[in-house]
């Protein structure tokens, strides 16, 4: 098996601090989710996630990444999501993601060399400040391109990351054994119970 992973925007400096993150923080209005909002006919919100994200991030956590979920919004659709992925560090209703990224690596003992942020709009810019590496969706927002280390070439809920995943596994050596893990049986093991 060879690695699918070919993004040229990825610099040799760029792959080298990927190789050191220990968490992946992604938000989720317009990173997990294409940032659309949808309401039924009685006002309940919908969203939309793409299942190859929900793959990418549990082949972070097999190969031992450990991964956070941030959003300003409190939903129980998003909440449900983030159970059957078996996501431990899941946080609703952020308004400081910059405090609560910082508070949560402190707790994990990591650096801000470890961290990586995946956000969309200005409300993400603290948190991809702090982070090692600040990564985002093609069409977030002008000033948060900008400001990011690496915009993937999908926009948001089209698979962001997936391809933000598989890029920490290639640089960690990880990408073709964590694949490995994909095809067996017990990968899509009931995870709503794992740390």
């Amino acid at each position: 098996m060879t690695s699918s992973v070919n993004d040229s925007r990825v610099s040799s400096e760029l792959n080298g601090r990927l190789k050191a993150i220990e968490l992946v923080v992604f938000d989720v209005d317009g990173v997990l989710t294409d940032g659309r909002l949808y309401y039924s006919p009685v006002g309940e919100e919908l969203k939309v996630f793409n299942v190859k994200d929900g793959v990418g991030i549990k082949l972070l956590r097999d190969c031992h990444v450990q991964v956070a979920i941030m959003t300003a919004k409190d939903s129980p659709m998003v909440a449900k999501r983030m159970a059957d992925l078996g996501i431990k560090h899941y946080f609703p209703g952020v308004k400081d993601k910059g405090f609560q990224l910082d508070e949560l690596a402190t707790r994990l003992g990591l650096d801000s060399a470890q961290l990586c942020f995946v956000g969309d709009d200005m409300v993400d810019l603290p948190a991809m400040a702090l982070a090692g590496v600040g990564i985002c969706p093609e069409d977030a927002y002008s000033l948060v391109r900008q400001a990011a280390d690496l915009v993937t070439p999908m926009g948001g809920g089209q698979g962001v990351a997936r391809h933000v995943c598989d890029l920490i596994l290639q640089a960690k050596g990880q990408y073709e054994s964590a694949y490995q893990l994909a095809k067996a049986p017990q990968f899509e093991k009931d995870r709503t119970r794992t740390s």
